[in-house]
């Protein structure tokens, strides 16, 4: 089991994502807000 995880992976993935996926991911996070109450966590979309 434990040489399972110590060999390396072969495989080497480049990933070049477009550029609207990078804008909407990031007006994504621009608008959403996380509001922490006690120890409740509430997530709202401000759109």
């Amino acid at each position: 089991m434990a040489k399972i995880y110590s060999d390396a992976s072969p495989k080497q993935y480049n990933l070049n994502p477009k550029d609207e996926t990078i804008s909407l991911l990031l007006n994504y996070s621009k608008a959403l807000s996380v509001i922490k109450y006690n120890k409740l966590k509430f997530e709202a979309l401000l759109n």
